[in-house]
């Protein structure tokens, strides 16, 4: 949920009043500085190419296999303007003082740049903060030990190797960096600093009478340590469009450009935290997460770059041309970055692939965590459930109405007063009895838990945080105070590691009195949300752990928060049971720690529409365990939106419906029969979908590769999927295209080349490369499987996923020009990190001169542990099979078996239309193989 009308300073009425209030308002653009009001983008915007002195390189040496030096600076002194009024330290030596750098090279294709400034000619004590926690600590391992340098020919210049086919370049005067291919014409990837807009305001003494205080409507920040922002351009060679740096809105799949030629004006790509009350649909400014990651994609190659720097950022994507008019340069789209403090941390990812780059992503800051398989399915939530009673009436109607879910939520009032890890005992009771009831069904319950803690001194968590210490301070040194739900609240400062397993301790079933093993967490309001702050959140001059600045770590407080809940869900069972936690907060990293969602979005058709973008390049950026509210948060979704929105969330990879408390009720029975119906389907749909979704959430675990995927992910080469925003692949398999307008008639679907496709309502098999026009059905949205894939499903429907677990298989085969097909299956206990220790069963499915073949993929190296299973495979459907094929023989046993026309699926009134086996009896763990005949 997101704050209220919101004021810099009020009495505790006024506040709690603005709280509690039913009544909303839209977005308030002036609460939020746009660049002009920001005055490091304001600066480093206003720079033409090649307008700073430029830095030149020295000293350059191996030192333990990488590449160090210096860069200096030239002696150049830049004109001081209205514009760029920092221009006058150029006249204060510190700001001459040479950086130092270093260059690494890591296992599969990875560059990373570190620029900092020399500790040894510091002129302040303060340091720069550099980012803990969130790189694999491992990584350190998988670093090259560069053997030597080399000067190419000609140029004053240091190369080295940095994978097979690829070569970092480092230019000396002026400096820049060149990863490009290896051969003749040394072909570029990335390059930085190509157009010399490389800056770093270094830290210096506060001269008599300077003023570095920066005031924003009522607030003043401080800038103790005066400015020190970053800025410097990338670009990315060989590319038609470029992805990523969540969160915003749009309904862009691509990120469209923010300056130059044609592009009318327009704010960079903000990367800042914030608490947005219903944030706009098409906008580039930023909202609850930030992940600094760029992709880059052509007919070539794809590449990345990332940033390790959690301060404020903006980003700039430049329009061909932004730096010549009259040459606009094709093929290459330049960017330019922005940030207030930090360090240079960069990394360049060379790919070639695009599933390269995104396995290049995630060997630097990990997988996604393999969820429990409760999660993957149905979500129920609202603010709030009122009590046990409603509880038990909600719970009550899905079964009533054969509808399945898995969890349902409750939100900030289920506490007292707001405290979290309590319960209000007039509305809920008897919580452990109350989760207890859910648990028998194979239910489980999440509630909510945020940062802010209420200062009440009767409250332990509170009473125990001030004693040790434990809370962010103001400039002052005092403990911050804000105001948010509770009203007046503190919050802990999650950068430190002991404060972090302080809060962890919390969930334990001592001190969460109430909870049970069948209860799981949700972080709200993490980014941080404070309603009297600037901008909605914590000042920039509070302090944290090590007198960090909250300036330099801002984006990844949520990240640390999201860090200690999970962990201490961990905890709480002992290191067994893999945690559940959503968060809204992110930052790079966050998938190791759970899910999130796109935050309060509102109940209208652009939502649902931007809903597919915002998921895909969430994904692209590691968070594949992602997804928006069903429904929409804000406002009364038509009766037809709300059927369009699970037809559609039934794909998401996180798939829950949720509703702001002044919306009317809308669980979905209360509109209609039929209306019911087809939500009823929709949700069906993702339930015997469930194997498939669970065998990509371990695809996603092993290799970073994400559940939901941009048709270009997939097809590469086909430029028509580039920059389509409103369809996208499940998997490799699924192709999904919703229906994004109110009273729609028809639908067109681009189905990519390279490919058959078949449509997964009626078994109708259609060409690639074509760009379909059809009815836009009521029942359903249009999904299609590739042909060449096998999908594993589960058509018995119980009141839950857990119910579910002993049931039999169906595979639906789909068979490509060579009548042929693969899938993959993986099972563990869904519940436990016995995986890790071999604990899973992992098939591949293969089709080939019309013979069904599963065979064991799970390595002999896996580990000790087995897991076991007796499910057997119920069905098999065969598309695309000629229909001479009458029978089939199953090894071992050497049975046969008729092939008959059967349905596609077990919709009620579903045609016999596609080819099955029914009922092989085959163990889905067992080698088997079914022949045709």
């Amino acid at each position: 949920m997101t704050s209220p009308v919101r004021r810099s300073a009020a009495p505790v009425l006024l506040v709690l009043l603005l709280v509690f209030s039913s009544s909303v308002s839209a977005w308030k653009k002036e609460e939020f500085r746009s660049c002009k009001q920001t005055p490091f983008c304001k600066r480093a915007r206003t720079r033409a190419p090649h307008s700073l002195p430029p830095f030149s390189v020295s000293d350059v040496s191996l030192s333990d296999g990488s590449v160090s030096g210096r860069l200096v600076p030239s002696p150049s002194i830049r004109q001081v303007t209205d514009e760029d009024p920092s221009a006058d330290a150029a006249v204060d030596d510190t700001a001459q003082r040479p950086l130092l750098f270093r260059l690494s090279v890591y296992h599969g294709g990875i560059l990373r740049l570190e620029i900092d400034e020399d500790p040894s000619s510091a002129p302040t004590p303060k340091r720069r903060f550099r980012l803990p926690d969130v790189l694999l600590p491992d990584l350190e391992d998988r670093r090259l030990w560069l053997p030597r340098l080399s000067s190419p020919s000609g140029v004053a210049a240091t190369s080295f190797y940095l994978a097979d086919g690829f070569e970092g370049i480092l230019r000396h005067d002026p400096f820049e960096i060149v990863v490009r291919r290896t051969g003749s014409e040394g072909e570029p990837v990335l390059s930085f600093n190509s157009h010399g807009l490389f800056d770093y305001e270094q830290l210096r003494a506060k001269k008599e009478g300077e003023d570095w205080e920066e005031n924003f409507r009522s607030h003043t920040d401080s800038r103790p340590h005066g400015p020190q922002s970053i800025s410097f351009d990338v670009s990315f060679h060989g590319a038609n469009f470029v992805y990523g740096i969540p969160e915003h809105a749009s309904p862009s799949l691509s990120l469209r450009p923010t300056r130059g030629s044609g592009v009318d004006e327009s704010e960079p790509y903000r990367l800042f935290n914030l608490d947005v009350f219903e944030y706009l649909h098409d906008s580039p400014f930023g909202i609850y997460g930030s992940i600094p990651f760029m992709l880059s994609h052509g007919t070539r190659s794809t590449s990345g770059f990332f940033w390790l720097n959690a301060a404020e950022m903006q980003i700039d994507v430049l329009a061909p041309g932004w730096d010549d008019s009259a040459a606009p340069n094709a093929g290459r789209v330049d960017t330019f970055w922005m940030s207030e403090a930090g360090v240079v941390d960069a990394f360049f990812f060379v790919g070639p692939g695009p599933k390269d780059v995104l396995k290049q992503y995630a060997s630097v800051t990990g997988t996604p965590a393999m969820p429990q398989e409760f999660a993957v399915a149905y979500h129920q939530c609202r603010w709030n459930y009122r009590d046990e009673e409603d509880v038990a009436a909600v719970d009550a109607a899905f079964d009533e109405h054969d509808i399945p879910y898995d969890v349902l939520w409750l939100d900030i009032e289920h506490t007292d007063g707001k405290r979290y890890f309590t319960w209000d005992r007039t509305l809920f009771p008897h919580p452990e009895e109350m989760q207890k009831k859910l648990a028998a069904k194979g239910r489980h319950m999440v509630t909510i838990v945020d940062p802010h803690i209420k200062r009440d001194d009767s409250f332990h968590v509170h009473k125990e945080a001030t004693e040790k210490g434990y809370y962010v301070k103001d400039a002052s040194g005092k403990d911050f105070d804000g105001w948010c739900w509770p009203g007046s609240s503190s919050y802990s400062d999650m950068l430190n590691p002991e404060i972090r397993e302080w809060w962890a301790d919390k969930f334990s079933y001592k001190n969460y009195v109430g909870s049970t093993a069948s209860l799981y967490i949700w972080n709200d309001m993490n980014e941080p949300s404070v309603f009297n702050g600037p901008e909605v959140t914590m000042p920039r001059d509070a302090i944290h752990h090590g007198e960090v600045e909250h300036r330099e770590l801002h984006n990844a407080y949520g990240y640390y928060f999201h860090m200690a809940t999970a962990n201490g869900l961990v905890k709480r069972g002992n290191g067994k049971d893999r945690p559940f936690v959503l968060s809204r907060a992110f930052f790079a990293g966050s998938q190791r720690y759970g899910a999130i969602w796109t935050g309060d979005n509102s109940a209208d058709w652009d939502h649902l529409r931007v809903s597919v973008p915002m998921i895909l390049n969430l994904g692209l950026t590691g968070m594949s365990f992602s997804g928006a509210d069903v429904g929409g948060f804000f406002g009364n979704p038509e009766v037809d939106l709300l059927v369009r929105w699970y037809q559609l969330g039934a794909y998401y990879p996180f798939f829950r419906a949720h509703a702001h408390h002044d919306t009317k009720r809308r669980e979905p029975w209360l509109f209609g029969e039929e209306n019911t119906a087809l939500m009823r389907e929709a949700i069906h749909i993702r339930y015997s979908l469930l194997p498939y979704y669970y065998t990509l959430f371990r695809e996603a675990a092993t290799s970073g590769i994400p559940i939901m995927r941009p048709l270009w992910l997939e097809f590469p080469a086909d430029k028509e999927t580039y920059d389509n925003s409103e369809a996208f692949m499940v998997g490799s398999s699924l192709l999904v295209q919703g229906v994004y307008e109110k009273n729609q008639k028809s639908v067109s679907v681009y189905l990519p080349s390279g490919a058959s496709w078949f449509n997964l309502r009626n078994g109708v098999k259609y060409d690639g490369g074509v760009l379909l026009k059809l009815d836009a059905s009521e029942d359903s949205i249009p999904s299609f499987q590739r042909a060449g894939t096998i999908i594993p499903r589960k058509d018995r429907f119980r009141r839950s996923s857990t119910q579910m677990v002993n049931d039999p298989y169906t595979l639906v085969i789909a068979l490509n020009g060579s009548l042929a097909a693969e899938g993959e299956l993986y099972i563990d206990d869904g519940k436990s990190y016995d995986f890790e220790k071999g604990a899973y069963i992992h098939r591949r499915f293969i089709f080939a001169n019309n013979k069904l073949t599963s065979i064991d993929i799970r390595p002999s190296t896996a580990g000790e542990k087995k897991f076991s299973s007796d499910c057997t495979i119920e069905r098999i459907i065969l598309l695309g099979l000629p229909s001479g094929a009458k029978k089939a023989v199953v090894a071992p046993g050497n049975h046969e078996m008729n092939i008959e026309l059967g349905p596609l699926t077990l919709r009620k009134g579903s045609k016999p239309i596609a080819l099955t086996i029914r009922k092989p009896n085959i163990r889905v763990a067992d080698d088997w193989s079914v022949r045709i005949f």
